[in-house]
């Protein structure tokens, strides 16, 4: 396993818990923080042994976006396809996207900017009482449509809601942002795990192939051009599931009345 300095994974079970870890930054996103996380979620991909992720922020905030005080110029950005810096740190939530783990974001405080795009990039979004969300860009002279919040957000929210949001950068909260449809749950800020444990139990009494194919065909049929097109991918992921031992375990573990003991095969 990576060593990292900017990040924290613990490991409990097939969970990988992520946390964001510059507090005293408010988790702000550096040069560091970027390559940490795109190594990490650039491993998952071939990782069976994380079957999801929970991530989160050290101390009083989720991520409150880019450190404007390290992006000052000074240092040599990565080429990040041609794109410098801005290339390589949207990478980052192109491979949260890629990643075959269901990732659930636990947002507490501020998440701004580049750290309101972790939180849209997650599959499951649970906000704390005090989360305080943000298209910080364009307060900053920029344009709102950054780290993939021109996609995830009129997705989540629709696109009047979305417009509102961008256009003015103002700042949306934990009841608004549930009754947007943006987050699932409202808990207060020191429940959070709590809170978002029995979605990881659900999602764990899923087989691990079924899972992943699930968050695989919600992608895609997010931007499927036709019925047909996103049944296309229904009918081949149910036919790849349909053939392994652990659909032959979950239907035993069905007519049985017990939880069943999947083996990835």
């Amino acid at each position: 396993m990576a060593t990292y300095e900017t990040i924290e994974v613990e490991k409990r079970g097939p969970v990988d818990w992520l946390t964001l870890n510059r507090p005293d930054a408010l988790n702000a996103i550096s040069l560091r923080m970027v390559d940490e996380l795109r190594d990490y979620f650039g491993r998952l991909h071939d990782d069976g042994s994380v079957r999801i992720v929970v991530m989160r922020g050290a101390g009083r905030a989720f991520c409150a976006g880019l450190d404007i005080k390290e992006a000052d110029g000074s240092q040599a950005a990565p080429f990040g396809g041609g794109f410098g810096f801005q290339g390589h740190l949207a990478d980052v939530y192109v491979r949260m996207r890629r990643c075959p783990q269901p990732i659930v974001a636990l947002v507490h405080g501020a998440a701004c900017g580049g750290g309101f795009a972790f939180a849209l990039a997650a599959d499951i979004r649970i906000a704390g009482e005090s989360a305080r969300m943000n298209a910080a860009f364009i307060r900053l002279g920029l344009s709102a449509c950054d780290m993939g919040v021109s996609y995830f957000l009129p997705r989540l929210v629709g696109t009047s809601v979305a417009s509102e949001l961008m256009l003015t950068g103002r700042f949306i909260g934990a009841q608004r942002a549930l009754a947007a449809g943006l987050v699932s749950e409202v808990a207060p800020d020191d429940a959070l795990e709590a809170a978002a444990q029995p979605y990881l139990d659900e999602m764990l009494m899923a087989s691990p192939m079924g899972l992943r194919l699930t968050k695989e065909g919600l992608s895609l049929a997010v931007d499927a051009p036709s019925l047909e097109a996103a049944m296309a991918i229904e009918n081949r992921n149910q036919v790849l599931c349909a053939r392994t031992k652990d659909f032959a375990e979950g239907r035993r573990a069905f007519i049985e009345k017990r939880r069943p003991v999947y083996t990835d095969s």
